[in-house]
C-alpha cells in the first residue's frame, strides 16, 4: 500500500471573488476563466465542496479527500490517528480589491463553528504589490465593542483598524480573533482547514452578480474578536538550526511555514510527518522510487509521510515555502 504513494501535485481550484483579479495568471499555469475576477486559488483543499484533485501519476483524479480516507497513516505519519481530514487549507489570494473587513472564530468558540469544522487562524506570505496595496491586521489601541459598532454605522471603520503598507516578502499572521483585511496585494495563504468568515463591513460595494450586498455578520464577528489583537505587523523571520538557507516564518500550533531559497541541492519533507511544499519563484526536481518528480513556480506538492525526506534539485534557483503540520500530541518539535 505505501508503494502507492508518491509526491502528489494538485490542481488549483479557481473561486470568482467580486474583489478578485487576473494576476495569478503570473503564477499558476492553469488558464483562468475567462472575462471574470478570480479572488482565489485553492491550491490544496480537503473540503466537501471543493476537494482537490491529483494532477499526475497512477493516482491522477484523485481526491485528497479519497487519500485521506484510503491512506490517512501512510500520508500523515506520526499524526495520522489526530485527524479524519486534512487539517490546512493552501490558496493564492489576487485581492485585487479590498476584501470585506472580517474575523474567524478560535476553536474553542464551538457556537460559531459548523458542525465538522473549525476555527480559523491563518498567515499570508506578500508575493505582488502594487500602488494601492495595503495590509488591515488587528485593532487600534483603544478600540471596543462600542467604539467599533459607531464606526461601522458612521462608515469609517479603517479609522479603528491598524494597518501598513506591504512590502514583497513580508510575512504576516493573522490569529483567529484579529479583525483584517487586504487590498492591492497578491498573498499566499496558509490556514485551518475552515471556511468560517464573518463580516464586519463591506465598504458599501454590491457584487456585480447579484447587483445586491453582500450579508454582513456583524453580532457573530464581534462575538468572535480578541480586542487584545491590535497592531499586527510584519513578522521577524528567524534563521533555521536545522534547514540550510531556509528561516522561519510561523510557527504554531496549526502550522510551521520556512521560506528556503537555494540554488544547490538540500533536503525537502520530514521523516515520519508530512510535508507540503509551494514553490513561488523557480523550479526543481526530486527523485523518488526511480522516477523524477518536478515542481515549479505556482505548484504546490504533499510529500507523504510515507515518502519521506527527498534530495531537491534547483534549476538554477528555488524559493520555496514547505510546511508542516505540528504535533500538538508530542512534545518534541520538527
Amino acid at each position: 500500500m505505501v508503494d502507492k504513494l508518491y509526491p502528489l501535485k494538485f490542481e488549483p481550484i479557481y473561486q470568482y471573488r467580486l474583489w478578485g483579479g487576473r494576476r495569478l495568471e503570473h503564477f499558476l499555469s492553469k488558464p483562468l476563466p475567462e472575462n471574470e475576477p478570480v479572488g482565489e486559488a485553492w491550491l490544496l483543499s480537503d473540503r466537501k465542496d471543493h476537494a482537490s484533485k491529483v494532477t499526475e501519476g497512477t493516482l491522477k483524479g484523485s481526491t485528497i479527500t479519497e487519500l485521506m480516507k484510503k491512506y490517512s497513516d501512510e500520508i500523515m505519519g506520526n499524526i495520522g490517528n489526530h485527524f479524519d481530514r486534512f487539517p490546512l487549507l493552501l490558496k493564492f489570494l489576487d485581492c485585487n480589491e479590498v476584501l470585506s473587513v472580517q474575523v474567524h472564530p478560535s476553536d474553542n468558540q464551538k457556537e460559531y463553528i459548523p458542525k465538522g469544522d473549525s476555527g480559523k487562524t491563518e498567515a499570508w506570505v506578500v508575493l505582488e504589490t502594487g500602488k494601492k496595496s495595503r495590509i488591515y491586521s488587528g485593532l487600534k489601541e483603544g478600540t471596543n465593542k462600542e467604539n467599533l459598532l459607531q464606526s461601522i454605522h458612521d462608515k469609517k471603520v479603517s479609522d479603528r483598524l491598524h494597518s501598513f503598507v506591504p512590502e514583497v516578502g513580508d510575512a504576516v499572521f493573522i490569529h483567529s480573533g484579529t479583525v483584517h483585511t487586504l487590498g492591492g496585494t497578491v498573498v499566499f495563504e496558509v490556514q485551518e482547514n475552515s471556511d468560517v468568515t464573518f463580516r464586519l463591513y463591506d465598504w458599501e460595494r454590491t457584487d456585480p452578480k447579484t447587483g445586491k450586498s453582500r450579508n454582513l455578520q456583524v453580532d457573530k464577528a464581534i462575538a468572535c474578536i480578541d480586542f487584545d489583537q491590535v497592531n499586527i505587523g510584519p513578522v521577524t523571520p528567524i534563521k533555521s538550526q536545522k534547514i540550510e538557507h531556509a528561516e522561519i516564518l510561523f510557527d504554531n500550533e496549526h502550522f510551521k511555514l520556512w521560506r528556503i531559497k537555494n540554488k544547490s541541492e538540500f533536503t525537502a519533507g520530514f521523516k515520519y510527518e508530512p510535508a507540503i511544499l509551494v514553490c513561488i519563484e523557480g523550479s526543481g526536481s526530486m527523485k523518488y522510487n526511480e522516477k523524477k518528480y518536478t515542481i515549479s513556480k505556482g505548484e504546490v506538492m504533499l510529500i507523504p509521510a510515507a515518502v519521506g525526506q527527498l534530495n531537491l534539485l534547483p534549476n538554477e534557483k528555488i524559493t520555496l515555502l514547505q510546511i508542516a503540520i505540528p504535533n500538538k500530541y508530542d512534545t518534541e518539535k520538527l
